[in-house]
């Protein structure tokens, strides 16, 4: 059994671990000995390349420090790719609590096979936006559950499962590139609805998701416009900033732009 090769990264520059990645991927490439992955060689390369200085560092952006390694996305990337798809392997790595080997489950896990039970059991264990949003965008919004969990998601009381909604909410308008209009637009009053919360990690997704829906094309744009103008009536603090917030973006002249031209 090999050991999965990770290579150290610094977060705070991330041109050395492109480098590093990189390189890492050439030595992968010039090896002729096929690799074998298991949830102990995958755990013992995550354990081996703990790096407590990143961790400090991910604590400032306010990802969970819990049982975390400080080891970033590009290289939990390189190593999912030198893995490939493996469900099983997602479900221990999932179940190790680890913080990047959960990430790197959302990574290799094949969303055919992931189920309704397995969405609900994994979003009622989020404990940091982080994790929310990288199960969301690299896997949840990939299978056949995802509009149905973000609508039932984001009426939910717990903060991480209420961010996963509108987190997918967000990645549908922009990776299910077969999505109609009509089918994207059924969310913008639920975004209204959920522009009350007052807390951090939920209106900053509901923000996420009025503006990616208003990025789509023109006339996602102008309901989008339109309902964060209506947003912006609500006496709430959270929705004033929501509102405002989507409204700079949706109406500049960058996004006006490229929507006219595309």
């Amino acid at each position: 059994m090999h050991e999965v090769v990770i290579p150290k990264v610094v977060y705070s520059n991330p041109v050395s671990a492109d480098r590093l990645r990189h390189y890492s991927l050439k030595r992968r490439n010039q090896s002729s000995a096929p690799r074998t992955h298991t949830f102990e060689t995958v755990m013992e390369g995550l354990r081996s390349h703990r790096d407590p200085k990143n961790i400090a560092g991910m604590a400032r952006f306010g990802i969970s420090t819990k049982n975390t390694y400080g080891i970033s996305v590009p290289v939990l990337r390189a190593t999912a790719k030198e893995i490939g798809k493996n469900h099983l392997l997602a479900g221990k790595l999932w179940a190790s609590g680890v913080h990047e080997a959960r990430i790197l489950a959302s990574m290799i896990d094949d969303p055919a096979l992931v189920t309704e039970r397995q969405m609900d059991e994994w979003a009622n264990e989020f404990d940091s936006w982080d994790v929310c949003d990288q199960c969301c965008g690299n896997l949840f919004d990939k299978t056949e559950y995802a509009y149905e969990k973000a609508l039932e998601w984001s009426g939910n009381d717990r903060e991480f499962v209420k961010r996963a909604g509108y987190a997918l909410m967000a990645y549908l308008a922009v990776h299910d590139t077969d999505a109609d209009d009509k089918t994207l637009a059924q969310f913008l009053p639920i975004i209204k609805k959920g522009s009350d919360d007052q807390r951090n990690f939920v209106k900053k997704s509901v923000n996420w998701a009025l503006r990616q829906i208003g990025k789509r094309n023109l006339r996602l744009n102008r309901l989008a416009v339109k309902t964060a103008k209506e947003i912006g009536e609500l006496e709430s603090k959270s929705a004033k900033w929501i509102s405002s917030d989507a409204l700079r973006e949706l109406q500049s002249e960058t996004i006006l732009s490229r929507l006219k031209n595309d």
